[in-house]
């Protein structure tokens, strides 16, 4: 990391104490790993999925060796929409009720859209948005009969802003804006709010060593700190969404970015 000085890590504060939530997407170092962490650590009771097996048992490993018996893994493909039920099932099943939901999974790649396959555009599609709707739908059914609770969506800076190169995911992550928006309306009547994140430039470790130093220079100069977001940054965020501090907000896109206006 350059630039300015390195963030100081928080510790929580029990703002999530009770809490039953469900992370997609969250085996790993990037945004979904780093919100079951934080989460654990706010004192919610997490069930992380995501869509490969073996990467998700050892996470779910690793987090039970420090917060043991507030964590549980379900793998899920959020493609498949009987896994995406048998995923919120589990977690009422095994906490009674389903207070959070954080729809983190999302497929990104680089192509231009005259060499673009149809194959290409809808892969990002199904898996970024339509894996976000499915997700969304199946939780605002138990939360409607359970009386309330919270989502949080992961979008897009590039959803506003306009990237050569990613007209699949910059499409899904716009759709994924205004998804959260209507469904926020929607959801209102049954107590249940619906909010979501836009990160600019979130980077991790094993993403760094797969990012050429050309465009990684590219991309971090666009922010105005001079660096790229941990994922936790990202995650405090989210933190805040689904706690009481943002009780009065449903329906807003969060930028967490700083990147030129």
């Amino acid at each position: 990391m350059t630039g300015v000085e390195s963030p100081v890590y928080e510790p929580g504060h029990g703002l999530l104490k009770g809490r039953t939530a469900v992370i997609t997407a969250a085996a790993g170092a990037g945004i979904g790993g780093a919100t079951a962490r934080r989460f654990l650590e706010e004192g919610a009771r997490v069930l992380i999925s995501d869509a490969h097996a073996r990467r998700l048992k050892e996470c779910e490993a690793a987090l039970a060796r420090e917060f043991q018996g507030a964590v549980a893994a379900v793998a899920c493909d959020v493609t498949d929409e009987a896994q995406v039920r048998a995923l919120f099932g589990a977690a009422v099943r095994e906490h009674g009720r389903l207070d959070i939901v954080v729809n983190n999974a999302g497929l990104g790649g680089t192509s231009a859209l005259v060499d673009m396959t149809d194959e290409q555009w809808t892969r990002v599609l199904d898996v970024t948005l339509n894996g976000t709707f499915r997700c969304t739908r199946t939780a605002l059914r138990h939360m409607r009969d359970s009386g309330g609770g919270v989502i949080v969506n992961n979008a897009s800076v590039v959803g506003w802003r306009a990237q050569a190169g990613q007209a699949h995911y910059a499409a899904a992550k716009a759709a994924v804006m205004a998804l959260t928006r209507c469904a926020a309306l929607e959801a209102a009547e049954y107590g249940v709010r619906v909010n979501a994140v836009s990160p600019s430039l979130a980077m991790h470790p094993h993403l760094v060593k797969v990012t050429s130093a050309q465009l990684l220079e590219e991309l971090t100069a666009r922010e105005a700190f001079g660096r790229y977001a941990e994922p936790w940054e990202v995650a405090n965020v989210i933190v805040f969404l689904a706690s009481g501090y943002s009780s009065y907000m449903t329906g807003e896109v969060v930028a967490v970015s700083s990147q030129h206006a």
